[in-house]
Formats: structure tokens, sequence, C-alpha cells
């Protein structure tokens, strides 16, 4: 599944780029996020709760920042495991160009997922998918412009 998508912000991008990079901000942004903890440089553990459909599930899974590329952009990777709903991974590659004195926020998010999610079909899981990549990046915008 693939998705794209842009968001404009009012912010330089090295202002973008550094709440990226801030697990604070990124848990906030994330949405149904419970926890989103530093295991490493460049590394995450979270706990996302979410519903596709009928199906409510607890993921806990790990995060991981790659091809970083300050202040243009990386590619952010995760995979976790939601019990007997089934399992989530995916990447997005994120850049960030100057746009009117503000920064546009690129983004390509693919992802798998298997169990019962599966199962829904592929129109229901890929507009789940879909809004909660949009959800993420309006909220993330919006906190950066917030500061």
């Amino acid at each position: 599944m693939k998705i794209t998508g842009e968001q404009t912000i009012p912010a330089a991008p090295s202002v973008v780029w550094r709440a990226l990079n801030d697990p604070e901000m990124l848990r906030q942004s994330i949405p149904g996020c419970k926890s989103l903890e530093r295991t490493g440089e460049h590394a995450f553990k979270a706990t996302i709760e979410t519903k596709v459909g009928p199906i409510k599930a607890v993921f806990n899974g790990d995060v991981q920042l790659s091809d970083l590329d300050p202040p243009n952009g990386y590619k952010i990777s995760g995979a976790g495991e939601g019990g007997v709903a089934g399992f989530a991974k995916g990447a997005a590659t994120v850049k960030l160009s100057d746009k009117d004195g503000g920064t546009l926020l690129s983004y390509s998010v693919e992802s798998q997922i298997g169990g019962k999610l599966a199962q829904l079909g592929q129109r229901l899981v890929q507009g789940t998918a879909k809004k909660l990549a949009d959800d993420f990046f309006a909220k993330f915008a919006a906190a950066v412009a917030a500061g």
C-alpha cells in the first residue's frame, strides 16, 4: 500500500527538521500514540492504539530513523505487533524544501499488514492508513507552527 502527500509548514526547514527528530513532538503528532521512548540515537519504542473498521488494537513496536540528510529529510520505518489483530509495518520517506518562507514537507509512505487487519479489505485499510498519515502530518504541522 502506498500513500503520498504534502504539508506546508510556516517554519524554516531547520526548525521542522529539529521537530522531526524530537520524540515528544512525534508522540504528540502520531494518532493514538500512547508512548514513544528513545532507545538509541535514531531508534524508538512505541505503543499506538488504533482502530481499523471494527478492529481496535494496541500495537507495540520499534521505530527507526535512517537515510538522514539534515535538514532535507529522512526515512522513518516501523514495525509493530497488535496481538490477534495482526501486524503492521511500514516506512515513510520525508523530504523538506523551502517554500514561500516556510517548509514544504513531502511524504511517501509504504506499508504492509497481516492477520485480521489484512482480512478487512484493501479499500477500508487503505482509507484508514491514508487518514492516519494525513492526520499525523497535519498535527505535526500545527505543533511546529505553534512552536
